[in-house]
């Protein structure tokens, strides 16, 4: 019986891990040595009764293994253990060292056939680590982001291609936008450990469920508006359209801003614009707090857009650049909606733009295994998709 094994030396000096192009990643360790101590005790019925301790060297070990995907497991493995030394200690162990050569040519052969099970059931314990690939994120109460694998794992001498979905969807209801994505390769890149490319469609897809869930809404009223001479009432607005105030005198108002359609977003090298369709209508806030619809206008708006990482998750920012407005409906009789351009800019600018930022810099999550951290992270706005490369770290 052997008991209280220590390891005092254990080298791999010629250890390697490479892609095998088609199958996945081979592990090979040439060299190697182990050195341990422990002791040994023999008991045989009655008469026997013997212990000390030992040493044992282990050198000259060899493993190669290929390792498929993507669930992870063994595809062939070999190990040689080219000598093994053997030396007890105590007891009547001069005895057992001098058969000590037969135990060693048993302790290579014994040691040659566990290694590989051992090396496979350690290979088969990664996929529990892999199970913690977000494959399906919930990103709030509206969405959930798919990373669904859509095709088999692409493996090269350099590096693993893996095609994700990354599509948005409506939590509970998996439907698809009325738009198609559109096919896009990664450049050639090697300074960075990971790289990961999002498509345009990602981005608008998430337009789409929240559009279609009635989350791009929002009623601006008086008290959201900060210190301004300008007042969200029909005193206000009635000094651009004089018919609402003598219809509606001294009256607050509200405003409701909707998008009529999902927002598109473009990719252009260093570029991001946003085109955003929406309706914004007037109401007059009766003593009763009924209300009675003003006029709504037609809505486009061009704005940009600042992409950046954050931890494991993608953010961004929006800013203004124009709208172009027309009169949908008037119920106050007809009136020159450019007298209205300022005053819906500064409303945009002011409370609904910082609304939408607020949201976007909680951050959409990328996909991620158990607790792995980005660090030198680099993101570059490329045409119809953008490309983050980055270092992982992972935390234990």
């Amino acid at each position: 019986i052997l008991t209280g094994l220590q390891i005092l030396n254990l080298g791999l000096p010629k250890s390697q891990v490479r892609l095998v192009p088609g199958t996945g990643v081979s592990l090979s360790i040439g060299d190697a040595f182990i050195n341990l101590h422990g002791n040994w005790r023999v008991k045989y019925l009655r008469i026997i009764q013997d212990s000390g301790s030992f040493d044992l060297a282990v050198s000259g070990l060899s493993i190669s293994t290929t390792i498929n995907r993507p669930m992870v497991s063994g595809v062939n493995c070999q190990a040689v253990v080219g000598s093994a030394k053997i030396r007890f200690h105590g007891g009547t162990s001069w005895l057992y060292n001098l058969f000590s050569k037969f135990v060693d040519q048993a302790l290579c052969s014994t040691l040659q056939k566990q290694i590989c099970p051992l090396v496979d059931e350690a290979i088969d314990d990664m996929n529990p680590h892999l199970k913690t690939l977000n494959v399906l994120a919930q990103v709030d109460k509206y969405a959930e982001i798919e990373y669904s694998m859509v095709e088999s794992p692409v493996v090269s001498n350099s590096n693993i291609d893996l095609s994700l979905k990354g599509e948005f969807y409506n939590i509970g209801q998996h439907k698809e936008p009325p738009f198609s994505p559109n096919p896009f390769s990664l450049p050639p890149q090697d300074s960075n450990m990971l790289y990961i490319g999002l498509s345009a469609f990602t981005i608008n897809s998430a337009g789409f469920v929240y559009n279609s869930a009635g989350a791009l809404s929002l009623y601006i009223t008086d008290d959201m508006i900060p210190s301004s001479p300008i007042r969200l009432s029909t005193r206000t607005f009635g000094a651009f359209i004089p018919q609402i105030a003598k219809q509606y005198p001294g009256l607050m108002m509200k405003l409701l801003v909707k998008t009529v359609k999902e927002p598109t977003i473009t990719f252009e090298p260093d570029n991001v614009t946003l085109q955003v369709q929406s309706a914004v209508t007037a109401y007059a806030i009766q003593p009763k707090s009924t209300l009675s619809p003003l006029f709504v206008l037609n809505l486009n708006a061009s704005v940009s857009a600042k992409i950046y990482v954050e931890g494991v998750k993608v953010a961004g920012t929006l800013t203004l650049n124009e709208i172009d407005m027309a009169l949908a409906k008037s119920y106050v009789g007809p009136f020159d909606v450019r007298s209205l351009n300022n005053i819906i800019l500064m409303v945009l600018k002011i409370m609904v733009i910082p609304k939408v930022n607020a949201r976007l810099e909680e951050g959409f999550p990328l996909p991620a295994i158990g607790k792995m951290n980005l660090v030198n992270t680099q993101l570059q706005i490329l045409k119809g998709y953008m490309l983050i490369g980055t270092d992982i770290q992972f935390t234990a």
